[in-house]
């Protein structure tokens, strides 16, 4: 797949400024669509359901305003429109009943976020990689 569509949903501008410039930094064309916490993230979703165009994968932050990460995810996995897109839980977060949590509610995968922009460049590139180029089949 040459171009994806990936949501971001990330209510730290610092946070999404990094994860924008990992993803130019790997020369990816993807178009990113970043959102600043479960609402927008679910407005959203309903719009791109609307459109035709569902997103390939969602990368989700878990300590949002409005309706946090938690909250989104149930919604997401809840709904058949929704359920199979790639949530990958992407958070400063490592506590490990939130991260089963998280599984149990149906996040596909849950990360760290790293210390360092060349962590996050090699995670980001490796989540891309498997959820865009080798899973997309099984969506």
């Amino acid at each position: 797949m040459d171009k994806a569509l990936i949501v971001i949903a990330e209510d730290d501008v610092d946070d999404r400024f990094l994860v924008k410039a990992a993803f130019d930094e790997s020369g990816y064309t993807d178009t990113l669509v970043f959102v600043e916490n479960g609402v927008e993230l679910t407005d959203l979703l309903q719009k791109k359901l609307k459109e035709g165009n569902m997103p390939h994968l969602i990368l989700l932050d878990l300590n949002m305003p409005k309706k946090d990460g938690r909250e989104a995810l149930r919604e997401i996995k809840q709904d058949p429109a929704f359920c199979k897109i790639p949530v990958i839980i992407f958070s400063t977060t490592n506590n490990i009943q939130e991260i089963a949590r998280c599984y149990e509610t149906g996040a596909n995968s849950y990360i760290t976020k790293p210390n360092s922009f060349e962590q996050l460049i090699n995670i980001l590139s490796t989540v891309r990689n498997y959820w865009i180029e080798i899973n997309s089949s099984a969506i």
